[in-house]
């Protein structure tokens, strides 16, 4: 039975799902976290460092949600703030010094809009990554594991290439949120899910995305190390690729594929 946008957005939000640390320990090897962005403080809805793929080092940075409630509450629910953003651009730049590629793992409802963030900055924040990563002289590929949300997503995503897990979604804002402005009825959130096209496979039609992880086979759940091994696979297949091309066909390829929108 095929699946609804709306089970599709359930299933993006699932409590089991797995986060931004369990892909680091089950995909790389040897991963040593770093903290602070050197401005403010240590956001903790985005963790990031070094390991290695394949025995060589790359740098991961992942928005992480909580596993249980109380480490949901210590990582805001997914949802970082400015310094989060910050110390994600200090460990890409930390990357384009020492060479390595950059892969991120996404998984947001959007970025933290409370009134401590606006004063430090989160929109400028977001604005700066994107303004970065637009030209960063290494691979850069990211990959939606459950929420993609709005420009708290973006901000991670800024990629040569842009995969999905296959019951992910990638859209501007929530389906309650397009349903509120819209028709001012946040209950029609299913109905805004359709409208809206968030979907892995919808996104991959609409050349938003590269590639779609597959999550089910034959309409059976694949088991998340498995997911996690293709996952690897992927990365060390493309990424081998990417580091083949000179600096500057690289930039200008990730420039073209974002002005094509």
């Amino acid at each position: 039975m095929n699946k609804t946008a709306h089970d599709i957005v359930q299933l993006a939000r699932a409590k089991d799902r797995w986060t931004s640390l369990d892909f680091f320990e089950t995909i790389f090897e040897g991963f040593q976290e770093f903290h602070g962005d050197r401005l403010f403080g240590d956001d903790e809805a985005i963790v990031g460092g070094v390991a290695k793929l394949a025995g060589k080092p790359v740098t991961v940075i992942g928005i992480q949600k909580g596993r249980d409630l109380q480490e949901n509450i210590r990582r805001n629910f997914g949802s970082p703030h400015p310094e989060g953003y910050r110390k994600a651009l200090r460990l890409m730049k930390q990357a384009e010094k020492f060479n390595r590629p950059v892969i991120t793992l996404i998984n947001t409802a959007g970025a933290y809009c409370g009134i401590g963030a606006e004063e430090r900055g989160e929109g400028e924040a977001i604005a700066r990554n994107l303004l970065e990563m637009s030209d960063l002289k290494v691979p850069i590929i990211s990959i939606i594991i459950g929420e993609g949300g709005s420009g708290g997503a973006l901000a991670l995503a800024l990629a040569d290439e842009v995969w999905m897990l296959e019951q992910t979604i990638y859209a501007v804002l929530s389906p309650e949120g397009f349903a509120s402005i819209l028709w001012k009825d946040g209950s029609r959130a299913a109905e805004a899910a359709e409208f809206m096209k968030v979907a892995a496979g919808e996104l991959l039609e609409l050349d938003v995305i590269d590639r779609v992880i597959p999550e089910t086979f034959n309409g059976e759940p694949l088991g998340k190390g498995k997911v996690a091994r293709m996952m690897q696979k992927a990365l060390i297949e493309k990424l081998n690729e990417l580091c083949l091309k000179p600096t500057e066909e690289l930039i200008e390829q990730r420039y073209q594929r974002f002005r094509k929108y």
